[in-house]
């Protein structure tokens, strides 16, 4: 082989190796911070004053929406399970993934986008007033910079998990190494030459069959 031809071979794996540690490392922050952003407030309430016990109210996003915080933490065990998983069950974990994010995304944008219907719940149980009778005790309804934020994470968690369908085919299954290691030691030397097949294998890998131990 040549050279240039080597160097190429080597190259992939390198890159393969680079593109998981990126995507792992993109849905692990993305899922830790949609995790701690479900403790986070995202709508702040203001009540006319008088007509509830208290005048304000802090909403967090777990508050909003319950399934926030299983969401996440599902998208950070994908990652784990990413490390160790085959070919075929990676591709299956990133479909999942692409889900969760998406469910993550639509979350936050729905807190966004109606934060009065959001709160209704949390208001309820201030005032005890349900319906349309709510917006005669409520002065304001703001959201907080967290359901973008948690937006923000969703959409770039969802992206990571069609980059996982995509490329993760190339990544280097773990124990393949060892396993091709040990398989060449338990046959020992042979009479009929090196083991074309597995040097291949190993050079695929990153490794050269031809350095000495």
């Amino acid at each position: 082989m040549t050279e240039g031809g080597a160097a190429a071979s080597s190259a992939a794996p390198n890159r393969a190796r680079r593109s998981k540690s990126i995507l792992l490392i993109l849905i692990l922050l993305t899922g830790a911070v949609a995790l701690a952003g479900a403790t986070q407030n995202w709508v702040d309430i203001r009540l006319i004053p008088g007509e509830a016990a208290v005048d304000r109210l802090g909403v967090t996003g777990q508050k909003l929406n319950p399934s926030l915080s299983p969401i996440a933490l599902a998208a950070l065990a994908a990652a784990l399970v990413l490390t160790i998983a085959g070919p075929a069950f990676r591709r299956v974990l990133g479909v999942l993934v692409l889900l969760f994010g998406a469910g993550i995304a639509t979350l936050g944008i729905n807190a966004q986008s109606a934060p009065r219907d959001a709160a209704r719940g949390a208001v309820a149980s201030a005032t005890g007033l349900t319906g349309e009778a709510q917006y005669t005790v409520v002065a304001s309804v703001v959201t907080t910079p967290w359901p973008l934020i948690v937006t923000v994470c969703g959409i770039v968690l969802a992206l990571a998990g069609l980059a996982v369908v995509l490329v993760s085919g190339r990544w280097k299954s773990g124990g393949r190494k060892y396993e091709a290691q040990s398989a060449r030691s338990a046959r020992g030397p042979s009479e009929d030459g090196p083991d074309r097949i597995a040097d291949w294998d190993a050079l695929s890998d990153g490794d050269d069959p031809t350095r000495a131990p």
